[in-house]
């Protein structure tokens, strides 16, 4: 029986000490060999009937990690998108409450709407910000910036007392901290974090009375039979979340399905005990060396304040981490080992 480290091992061939899963995952081997395998289809000419099997298996997959059927998952290619079709279907002057320096994708949206009241707060403070006439929450599960874990049991009631709605970013959550996609209205992640999988898809959680949502990015893909759909206006969207998806990205399914595979084999319980425990032992590790962390209890991404200007050193040193706003940022998933924190901590050292 395998065991999770000897798994993960078979699957990753890391040539640098990788800590940046924040940015963009690794991709496992099966992956790799799902992409090649899919490239040569087209190459060769053969038919790509599969490709369309691997779509649906990434909705029903997505739908088992978010704890959501898969008729309430749709299939796009960008948080921002998804965001985009929240924020046309709200009222002109319906007041957005968000938090202060979360992600674009998540914020922008509603800005260029222009006819939209955007409120920003301190991520703290967003549950008790929810006031009547909030229409709409919209938050990242975990911020990029600092790996800050947001307060959605509050955050959700709050909504609920107020009779607002919520909308979670979970990009940087989704594949190492449990998600509970049903106890909000929307939600969304991109495939090529945590997830492991290529660029080129991002999920979509809706109501199964679609939240009053109009798929305004609708194609032939969101028809009920979709190679009926191809010519004309759409006689008959799907009945599913799927009225909602863009053209899919086949090559990126079909990697993707392999990676999500792999996610649910290890679990999402083994899978954050181990990020977890490699996050605490670099926060301890930068309290041994006098330097302070920004706090970010219980998350896998961790951010040192003032460090970021020696990340092109590091890169130098095959260290991948990240620059945000001058803080370094070191992200740890099932990939990384006790070594590569220690790699990590003995050249900040230094």
């Amino acid at each position: 029986m395998e065991t999770f480290e000897s798994l993960v091992r078979a699957e990753f061939t890391p040539k640098t000490t990788y800590l940046n899963t924040a940015s963009n995952g690794l991709l496992p081997a099966r992956t790799v060999a799902a992409l090649h395998e899919a490239a040569l289809l087209r190459a060769e000419g053969r038919p790509v009937t599969a490709l369309y099997e691997d779509v649906e298996a990434c909705r029903a997959a997505y739908a088992r990690l978010a704890g959501v059927p898969a008729s309430r998952v749709a299939l796009g290619a960008s948080v921002a998108a998804h965001t985009g079709v929240i924020a046309a279907s709200l009222p002109a002057g319906a007041e957005v409450l968000t938090a202060e320096d979360d992600f674009a994708s998540v914020l922008n949206p509603f800005h260029v709407r222009g006819d939209l009241k955007v409120r920003a707060v301190p991520l703290e403070r967003i549950a008790e910000s929810v006031r009547p006439g909030t229409a709409l929450v919209a938050v990242s599960a975990a911020q990029s910036a600092d790996g800050r874990i947001a307060d959605l049991s509050a955050l959700r009631e709050a909504a609920r007392t107020h009779g607002a709605r919520t909308y979670v970013d979970c990009s940087q959550s989704v594949g190492w901290l449990p998600t509970d996609a049903d106890a909000d209205d929307f939600s969304a992640a991109v495939s090529f974090k945590w997830l492991l999988g290529p660029h080129g898809a991002a999920f979509l959680v809706v109501p199964e009375d679609f939240g009053g949502l109009s798929p305004i990015l609708a194609g032939w893909v969101a028809g009920e039979v979709p190679g009926e759909s191809c010519y004309g206006p759409v006689a008959e969207l799907a009945h599913s979340a799927r009225r909602f998806d863009l053209t899919h990205a086949l090559f990126t399914y079909a990697g993707l399905r392999r990676s999500l595979e792999l996610v649910e084999e290890l679990g999402v319980p083994a899978i954050r005990a181990h990020d977890l425990a490699l996050a605490d032992r670099f926060r301890a590790g930068l309290a041994d060396l006098g330097q302070e962390h920004l706090p970010a209890p219980g998350s896998a991404i961790v951010s040192v304040p003032g460090l970021g200007y020696r990340q092109p050193e590091l890169a130098a040193a095959d260290i991948q981490v990240s620059d945000r706003s001058g803080n370094l940022r070191a992200a740890f998933h099932l990939f990384n080992t006790p070594a590569d924190v220690d790699r990590l901590l003995d050249a900040l050292s230094g």
